[in-house]
């Protein structure tokens, strides 16, 4: 059974309720995994994370996923305290712990660290990093990667850099949270986000993808996640002389589109069935989104047996 959650929906799987999670070098129940309420994360949304899939025996892309984490913790200023080999370390002790093989969603997270009390300032911060990471046993729905999932433009809009830099995998996501309810309040199960300048920049929790013309367009990435997956699509179609465009467009060119797909290192490549009330056809005859599909599938099973 799938939670109704557009691209995050996730077949359930009882073993969840017995994981052990990472927190600062020790590991923890489930139930009892906690942080302190002083943490810069909680209090703050100070820190950045990464979504990684583990997939028969080893962690998928993790060089991309840790040089962006490190990378937005150093656009904060924040020193993690830790190697990208130290960090590496800890992810595989964490799914040996647990005893995990195979279709797993790791979550990441670092805040800054514990704070002397409840103030923003950085130098209020008393303790090293907490660093915390979660594993769970999560497949994506099949029926979502098949049927797809159903978009909606909404009034929250991505800020330019100097309001809060999207490229960032920022802990705060309340951006992406007020787009997610706005979207929900009018049907849909992803919103359709607009830049600054008002062309399509990216959805709340994937990268938005269209088909027109036998073309892959997709934004200009100024205003969006430095995305994983987003950016194996683009070299998928380059490498397989699949046309792709990085470039701005506006609604009533998505309006006109023949397919839409959105991406994500949970979900991958996954069809849309509507956009703003206007039908697209899904995974059909001769569909790039299909066959984008199956090359990124491809690309999964090569990743993890090299």
């Amino acid at each position: 059974m799938a939670n109704d959650r557009g691209t995050h929906d996730f077949v359930e799987d009882l073993r969840n309720l017995e994981i052990l999670v990472y927190i600062n070098g020790k590991f923890y129940p489930r139930q009892d995994a906690s942080i302190s309420v002083f943490d810069s994360g909680y209090l703050l949304g100070d820190g950045v994370w990464e979504g990684i899939r583990f997939h028969k025996g080893k962690f998928l892309f993790l060089g991309p996923h840790l040089e962006r984490l490190f990378w937005g913790a150093s656009q904060i200023d924040m020193d993690i305290g830790k190697t990208m080999d130290e960090i590496i370390e800890i992810l595989y002790e964490t799914v040996k712990q647990n005893k995990m093989e195979t279709g797993v969603h790791v979550r990441l997270i670092v805040s800054r660290g514990i704070k002397s009390t409840p103030y923003q300032d950085p130098s209020f911060t008393i303790s090293e990093p907490t660093i915390v990471v979660i594993p769970e046993y999560k497949q994506p729905s099949p029926d979502t990667q098949k049927n797809g999932i159903k978009l909606v433009s909404v009034d929250i809009i991505r800020g330019s850099s100097k309001v809060q830099d999207h490229r960032i995998n920022s802990l705060s996501k309340f951006n992406c949270i007020q787009a997610c309810i706005d979207a929900h309040r009018k049907g849909g199960d992803e919103g359709l986000m607009l830049d600054p300048h008002g062309y399509v920049s990216t959805c709340n929790s994937t990268h938005f993808f269209m088909v027109k013309d036998n073309a892959v367009l997709t934004s200009t990435g100024d205003f969006c996640l430095h995305g994983v997956t987003r950016q194996n699509i683009i070299d998928i179609c380059k490498t397989n002389s699949i046309p792709i465009y990085e470039k701005n467009f506006t609604l009533s060119d998505v309006y006109d589109c023949e397919e839409a797909f959105v991406t994500g290192t949970f979900g991958g490549v996954v069809p849309v069935n509507e956009i703003d009330g206007h039908e697209l056809k899904v995974l059909g005859d001769n569909s790039i989104a299909a066959l984008l599909q199956s090359y990124y599938n491809d690309l999964v099973e090569l990743e993890s047996s090299n």
